[in-house]
This record gives C-alpha cells, structure tokens and sequence, in this order.
C-alpha cells in the first residue's frame, strides 16, 4: 500500500488493532462483490449507506452487512426520524466527499454525523469495511469500531431472500 488513508492514521491513533485488505477498486464494487473478492463470508463485510433525514439535516450514516437490505422505516424509527431516505450516489459522494463503494464511518468522524449499525453486528469479533477509498478493506474489532465512531446500535438490516 502506498499511503496510509486517514481512517488508519485515526485508528493507530486510538491503538485500536486493524488489518487492511486491498482489491480492485478502479470500478465500483458493491459490498457482497467484495466480500467475494476477498473470499470473506458476507455477512462480515459491512457496507455504509448514506440516509437522508425527508425534514433534511445532517445525514445518517447506516452500517449494515453485505447481505442484507435496509429498512428504511426501522432506521427512520431508531434515528427518532419521521422517514429518511437513501441518498442518491452523487449526493453521498457529494455530502462526504468520498466516492461511493469508498464511504466509510472511520473517514468521516469530524462531520459529527450519526452512525447506526445493525444489531447482528454485535454477534461478531470483527467485520470488515472500507477503509474510506475504493481498494481498501479494514477489518477491526467491532466493539472499537462501535466505541470510536459513536455508533448506535439498531436492527434495520433485513435479509436478503
């Protein structure tokens, strides 16, 4: 790897443990793609979904497994929200300044956003998300992921059929 990413540098800095995996990131991968790539079981590789509040606001930042959907009126209920939306791809790499498929709680904690991850998560030791660039996978324990991004925990995930 040739420059450490700042979500690196942030968990180095709070001596919290991580291993960095690389794929192809020229295109766009979703996160059951790259679970594949790198040969991980799905639902341990984590996507992060940009959710709009409808009243507007600060967005939302979901962390939820590769295979499984969201819900938006479970995520809209447990953010104290009416409703809340997906935000569009150019709008969340617009609002994080990253690119989609690179969009990562570790790369935006100075925006102060709300993190949601779903509940299954917490039945894991580690999970596995972008490092904040596509190409780059990190995966840390998720009780530090939880305490270092704030993250509240909810079930909104729903199962892929």
């Amino acid at each position: 790897m040739a420059e450490k990413l700042n979500s690196m540098r942030l968990l180095e800095q709070h001596k919290i443990p991580y291993e960095v995996f690389e794929y192809d990131g020229s295109e766009f991968h979703d996160a059951g793609e790259v679970a594949e790539m790198l040969g991980f079981p799905p639902h341990h590789v984590y996507k992060t979904l940009v959710v709009e509040p409808d009243g507007g606001g600060k967005p939302l930042l979901a962390l939820l497994a590769s295979n499984r959907h969201l819900d938006l009126k479970r995520l809209a209920a447990a953010a104290g929200e009416k409703k809340v939306r997906m935000a569009a791809h150019k709008d969340a790499e617009a609002q994080t300044g990253l690119k989609v498929g690179g969009i990562s709680p570790l790369a935006l904690t100075q925006k102060n956003w709300k993190v949601f991850i779903d509940q299954p998560a917490t039945q894991l030791q580690h999970i596995t998300l972008s490092a904040g660039q596509r190409g780059y996978q990190i995966r840390l324990p998720v009780i530090a992921l939880i305490g270092l991004v704030k993250a509240r925990i909810a079930e909104f995930g729903v199962d892929q059929e």
